[in-house]
């Protein structure tokens, strides 16, 4: 990771997330539908766990959680969804959602019916590919997150969820260099992503600050020293291609 420079926020959003315009069509799973979209307020649920779906969601601006809960309430996140990612396709006969999805900021998600998609498909084949290519996207993000839940001790967790955020936000604007960004988390965001107290979470990113490693303060992350955020994370080339 080269040194970073400037611009804090991604183009086209307000400082506190909400959506300001509807994104380019580049980012939509079928470019040119615009009827399906909706927009959700921060901290709205789009579907809950066990919940009736047949519809399959393409974010087109802001952040999405996706999560499973255990039968006494507790929650683990499986996937932070940027700008442009597809979720909401189950695979299951009971048209019922196996995880929950609930918007982080004000975000502007597009819906779009299965009877629509499957007709979508069945016209252009490119559509398909890219439906692939999300799913697969989707896959390896799932395969390295299950490797650091399961063998990354929790100060690892942390880094690698911090540096995962972090690349994968920089890709959306290739043109900006930035040290700073936006991370519209809190500290019960990451616990519940990488299986941490929130103590303990706590305890980690201020030992990281207090090294010069990063800094996250009122949801604004700043990397302070990139090279020592990657090796603390313990991320090699490989383990970083699941993330773009």
């Amino acid at each position: 990771m080269a040194r970073m420079t400037v611009s804090t926020e991604r183009p086209g959003r307000s400082g506190n997330g909400s959506v300001i315009d509807d994104g380019a069509d580049a980012l939509r799973l079928l470019p040119g539908l615009h009827g399906a979209d909706r927009k959700i307020e921060a901290g709205q649920e789009l579907f809950g766990v066990g919940a009736p779906f047949d519809a399959v969601c393409n974010l087109i601006d802001g952040w999405v959680s996706l999560y499973t809960l255990l039968e006494d309430g507790r929650r683990q996140i499986v996937q932070f969804v940027l700008p442009g990612g597809v979720f909401g396709m189950f695979g299951t006969s009971s048209g019922r959602a196996t995880y929950g999805a609930q918007a982080l900021t004000g975000a502007l998600v597009c819906c779009i019916p299965l009877d629509v998609l499957n007709a979508r498909m069945r016209d252009n084949p490119d559509v398909a590919m890219r439906l692939v290519r999300s799913l697969s996207r989707d896959r390896a993000l799932a395969f390295d997150h299950l490797t650091s839940v399961g063998r990354c001790n929790a100060r690892e967790r942390v880094a690698r969820l911090v540096l995962e955020l972090f690349v994968r936000c920089r890709t959306q604007w290739p043109g900006n260099r930035i040290e700073e960004m936006y991370l519209p988390l809190t500290q019960e965001h990451i616990g519940d992503a990488t299986g941490l107290t929130f103590v303990h979470v706590n305890r980690i990113l201020r030992t990281l600050r207090k090294e010069g490693v990063v800094e996250f303060h009122h949801r604004r992350l700043r990397i302070l020293d990139p090279d020592r955020l990657v090796r603390v994370a313990g991320v090699d080339h490989n383990a970083a291609m699941a993330w773009l």
